[in-house]
């Protein structure tokens, strides 16, 4: 059986862990010492090959760091999508063909005789930041991911919050806008669909059609989220416009968040947030405007993810190492 781990004490000396990351377009893997977060060996590979399946990949992958002495201690996995960590089953991993209900802890456990743990990688970049990154310091965190999607992570009180059925965090779920764009999910009006990358480059194609004024285009395609950030950075006022709108809606998302979990940070990580204060300024000044008493912001910081796209790998670590 798998089941949450609680991330306190000390650990042996010359243990190796592995970590993995699943991604739609790749699959990174690392075997890690027992202090520190350099890698002995790292690889990286494409997720999809043909006709080869994903989970023969991976563990072909494992194999390839394994260390030629042996001796791996556990392995840890951060899975794009909801899991049950108990069990080891992804329930439905974005991107990821075929990965619908598979017992993937099993199946790689089995394969190498090495205990196997799985968690959400927005949960995991949430305790790699925590234990190695921004989050450093703090026993209450809140970890945002705003890319083509919106992730999420908790710390609460030095433990990974992650609830019954490992599908806690699902921040770019939560309904702010009721009838609002489609969601990747099927539902409408969630914060994933205002405030993400698809979603700010959904609402410029939607103003561009209207008759917007801009010199982004829609030819000879309609602008990415980076683009579009870009043009704000040049004084665009419809990539401006975009990026109040997004910022807005995720500060109202984050204002309710605060009145739950009361965290002293919040990390903001993903593609978009490299726009900078384009998007964080229109999130600071609705929270600002928002939150029901300036008591929630006064040990309150906002700031960047510091482990960029090692998060999820680093968290998977930490995971392993439990």
């Amino acid at each position: 059986m798998f089941s949450p781990v609680e991330f306190e004490g000390t650990l042996a000396k010359d243990k190796k862990y592995i970590g993995i990351d699943i991604g739609g377009t790749q699959l990174r893997a690392a075997l890690y010492p027992e202090e520190g977060i350099e890698p002995i060996k790292k690889k990286i590979i494409a997720t999809h090959n043909g006709d080869e399946k994903p989970e023969d990949r991976l563990n072909d992958l494992i194999g390839e760091i394994w260390p030629d002495e042996g001796g791996v201690e556990r392995i840890g996995i951060a899975v794009p999508g909801p899991v049950d960590p108990k069990n080891g089953v992804v329930y439905k991993a974005s991107n990821v063909r075929g990965w619908i209900d598979i017992p993937l802890g099993p199946l790689v456990q089995k394969r190498h005789n090495t205990p196997v743990i799985l968690g959400n990688d927005a949960n995991l970049a949430a305790l790699g930041e925590w234990r190695y990154g921004a989050g450093v310091g703090h026993h209450d965190v809140i970890y945002l991911t705003i890319s083509t999607g919106i992730g999420g992570g908790f710390i609460v009180d030095d433990r990974m919050l992650v609830g019954p059925q490992g599908i806690a965090g699902e921040v770019g779920h939560i309904t702010v806008l009721p009838d609002g764009p489609l969601c990747g999910c099927g539902r409408r009006g969630h914060l994933e669909s205002v405030s993400s990358g698809t979603g700010i480059a959904n609402y410029v194609e939607r103003r561009l059609k209207e008759g917007a004024k801009s010199s982004l285009s829609l030819e000879p395609q309609k602008p990415t989220s980076r683009q579009i950030a870009e043009a704000g950075a040049q004084g665009d006022p419809l990539a401006i416009e975009a990026f109040e709108y997004a910022g807005t809606f995720l500060g109202r998302a984050i204002t309710d968040l605060l009145h739950i979990f009361n965290p002293t940070v919040i990390v903001l990580g993903g593609g978009v947030t490299n726009a900078r204060d384009l998007l964080l300024n229109p999130v600071k000044r609705t929270i600002d405007n928002s939150v029901m008493t300036p008591a929630y912001l006064e040990q309150l910081q906002i700031c960047y993810a510091k482990l960029g796209d090692q998060a999820g790998l680093v968290g998977a670590m930490v995971l392993a190492k439990g």
